[in-house]
This record gives C-alpha cells, sequence and structure tokens, in this order.
C-alpha cells in the first residue's frame, strides 16, 4: 500500500507542494477546528457540549502524550531509513514511525469534535483522514503507522471524555459562575451568540 501512494506521489507532482505544506504544517488546522468547536459550543450554551469543547485539546494533549513512550518502544523505522529507490518528500528525522504523532493528534481532535457537534466532527474526519494520506504521501510514515495514530488518539480521547466528563461539566458550572462566563456562554443577543 505504501508503494501504490509513493507511485502516485511521482505521478502527481503538481500536489507536492501542497501535500507537504499540510503534511508539516496541517496541525494548524485542527487548532482552527478546536477554536470553531469552542465558539460552537459558547453560542449554544449547553454545559456538556462545552465541556466536550474543553475536554477535545486535553484530550489531544493526553493522547498525543500516550502516542510518545509507545513510539519510544515500538521504534519502528520510516520508510526513508528502510526502502531504497522511494520519492522522499518529507525532511528526514531519526525518531521513530510508530504510531504517527500528527495523525494521533488528528485522530484526538476528530473524536472530540465528534463529541462536541457532529457536523465539525465529520470535517475534522476528513481533514484527519487527508492528515493521514499526506504523511504516507511525503514518504515520512506506513500506512499501518497512519491508522494506528488516528485509532490511538480517538480512543485515547473517548476513553478520557468517559472518565473526565462530570468533572468537565463541574469545571465548565464552576467557571460560569465567574469572570470566565463570557469565554463559557454567549451572553443573549450579543455578536456570536
Amino acid at each position: 500500500m505504501f508503494l501504490s501512494v509513493n507511485d502516485f506521489a511521482r505521478a502527481t507532482p503538481w500536489l507536492h507542494g501542497a501535500l507537504g505544506l499540510y503534511a508539516g504544517y496541517g496541525t494548524v488546522v485542527f487548532v482552527g477546528l478546536l477554536v470553531a468547536g469552542w465558539w460552537i459550543a459558547r453560542r449554544g450554551a449547553d454545559t456538556t457540549t462545552m465541556a466536550a469543547a474543553l475536554w477535545a485539546p486535553l484530550g489531544t494533549l493526553v493522547a498525543v502524550a500516550v502516542n510518545q513512550p509507545i513510539v519510544a518502544l515500538v521504534h519502528e523505522a520510516r520508510p526513508y531509513d528502510t526502502l531504497n529507490g522511494i520519492l522522499v518528500l518529507a525532511t528526514p528525522t531519526t525518531d521513530p514511525g510508530f504510531p504517527s504523532d500528527h495523525a494521533t493528534m488528528a485522530g484526538a481532535v476528530m473524536a472530540g469534535l465528534f463529541l462536541v457537534n457532529r457536523r465539525l466532527g465529520l470535517i475534522a474526519a476528513l481533514a484527519a483522514v487527508l492528515m493521514g494520506f499526506s504523511r504516507v504521501y511525503i514518504a515520512a510514515h506506513y500506512p499501518l503507522d497512519v491508522v494506528a495514530g488516528l485509532l490511538l488518539g480517538a480512543t485515547v480521547t473517548l476513553a478520557g471524555w468517559a472518565l473526565m466528563r462530570r468533572v468537565m461539566i463541574r469545571v465548565v458550572r464552576w467557571g460560569q459562575a465567574t469572570r470566565l462566563r463570557p469565554l463559557l456562554l454567549a451572553a443573549p443577543g450579543a455578536p456570536g451568540s
């Protein structure tokens, strides 16, 4: 499968710039999606939705932290270290590739945003799949690296939500009674409400 994607990369030089840029800096898209999730939750005035919107970035950080010891334990070489004659668009690094950190982050954001808003979750899912594909396209990862990362990120975020849901709801309720209220709840009739 990796070689098929690499052959596709050879045949599509016009995509190199866009997919290379997204593979390297697409995390900005996920930050934007997390902000959109917060904005949607703030406008909706639902405590549980806001708690999910706040959990989404926290769950992402937890997922990436969980991924680090797994990467170190598995210590899988990247495609450009093991395969000869492939097209490499990635800047080579010395860190291992399984599971992909980028895919773990993308899967975590995707799952977190599904808790906030189904439509936004679907947009995040498309962005996550594109992130995974772009990481294989530039030869930074094997397909299994990104599939494992997406699944790990989503699993950690959803499991964390199951464990932290009540705590996060309490935090939001507490915050709504403080000066943080405007960050958690749009005033009725105000712009953005």
